[in-house]
């Protein structure tokens, strides 16, 4: 790094107790904090122990990606392992150099890390752990990694990389400020997030009751009018549905902030991380398959089964790992058939022990339905009111993320006169 305007230094918010407490400072991460690569013991099977005296050790599925603090570990090793691997202490930040990219992770607790991550540690101490928890979470850190990182599909982070990560710097007590500002705003996301995954469990429950158990072809619950017209049909996806998937799209072809929202595994049914152009989604949508409006997209990578119904407006979506239902005869209405896929248990699919699901999987999927299409409406229609409630409350997590999203950046400047 060289030279720096410091009149770029200066947020576009402020609280008001520290307007007149002068321009920020900047340095870079390396210089700042110590910044390691985590290490293995091989074979790492031969270290692990049910000692309750071993050391923690840190694996990538013991982290839940949208979470802030790591609190535990699932596996211990033992002490033999402390030369092969690195230590880290509660407070220290680590990333993955690959997996839930460039996203930090406050330890709560001590902990050996493999090769898989980087430590932020020895932090000086007139920095905020918290405060830099924030800051390399903003999107313009994120944007400098996604610049930055090594490969081409696949990107990979490395020590040094993140060691000229460009850090801003108010003094203690406004990082603090703006620590505990951003913190109850994610303690408020977090709230909301409990309400909603209590309106999904709900709606789980009454699905498991309206429609019938595996094996059986009768629900535990009917509707008067219906417990007279004999047992429902049963039939494979395939039979009369198709999957298909837009036409590929590769990095380079989208941005972040500007054209038709480009959905991935991670955003669909939330807020779009990527776009393409117009002129791109245009082209493609006219040479290639795409979806009808009600027809059901699905992920099927990573968190496999989740279902959004297409809404009719302009987007694009991950090729193989969202695919939808090209259901032409609605011989199942879309409607029922999004009840039926999220009411499916994904677990039974031999391909989901990696985590996918493949279009034969979903083709041979059985389908139990009732053949009587009002009978079809009236649980479709029982269940749209779960279906607006999660609807009005997924908007509302939404929002406070958009919100979170844009005081970060009012909060924190943004280095645009800075020159390398």
């Amino acid at each position: 790094m060289s030279k720096i305007d410091e009149t770029a230094l200066v947020p576009k918010y402020r609280f008001p107790e520290f307007r007149d407490s002068g321009d920020w400072k900047s340095d870079c991460l390396g210089k700042l904090s110590l910044i390691l690569r985590g290490g293995s013991p091989r074979p790492i099977d031969s270290f692990l122990t049910n000692d309750i005296n071993g050391l923690n050790w840190l694996k990538i599925g013991d982290v839940n990606k949208e979470a802030k603090y790591i609190y535990k570990t699932s596996t211990k090793v033992v002490k033999e392992a402390f030369s092969k691997t690195r230590e880290v202490q509660p407070g220290d930040l680590i990333m993955s150099n690959s997996m839930s990219f460039g996203r930090p992770y406050i330890l709560k607790i001590k902990t050996c890390i493999h090769d898989g991550w980087i430590a932020v540690t020895e932090i000086k101490d007139f920095i905020i752990a918290n405060y830099l928890y924030y800051f390399i979470l903003s999107n313009e850190s994120q944007k400098y990694f996604l610049n930055a990182a090594a490969g081409g599909g696949i990107k990979n982070l490395n020590a040094e990389i993140i060691k000229l990560l460009l850090i801003k710097l108010p003094l203690k007590d406004e990082q603090q400020k703006i620590a505990d500002c951003l913190s109850s705003l994610d303690d408020l996301i977090a709230a909301e997030d409990k309400k909603l995954d209590a309106l999904k469990t709900h709606k789980k429950g009454l699905m498991q009751k309206l429609f019938p158990a595996e094996g059986k072809t009768v629900p535990e619950w009917r509707f008067p009018e219906f417990r007279d017209t004999g047992e429902w049909q049963n039939k494979k996806l395939g039979q009369f549905a198709n999957i298909l998937m837009c036409k590929r799209i590769f990095s380079y072809d989208t941005n972040q902030n500007d054209g038709v929202p480009f959905y991935k595994i991670g955003t669909l049914g939330g807020i779009p991380d990527a776009f393409i152009s117009q002129e791109l989604f245009d082209d493609f949508k006219f040479k290639y398959n795409y979806p009808k409006t009600g027809e059901i997209l699905i992920t099927c990578s990573g968190t496999v089964g989740k279902c959004v119904p297409y809404d009719g407006k302009d987007a694009y979506y991950q090729d193989s790992n969202i695919v939808w239902i090209d259901n032409p005869s609605l011989e199942v209405t879309n409607e029922l058939l999004f009840n039926l896929l999220g009411n499916e248990n994904w677990a039974k699919l031999s391909s989901t022990t990696i985590t996918r699901i493949y279009g034969s999987d979903l083709r041979g999927l059985s389908i139990v339905f009732p053949e009587n299409k009002e009978e079809q409406q009236k649980i479709s229609n029982f269940l749209s009111s779960s279906d607006s409630l999660i609807f009005a409350q997924t908007e509302k997590v939404e929002g406070l993320k958009m919100h979170k999203k844009a005081l970060m950046q009012g909060l924190l400047p943004a280095l645009e006169k800075l020159n390398v």
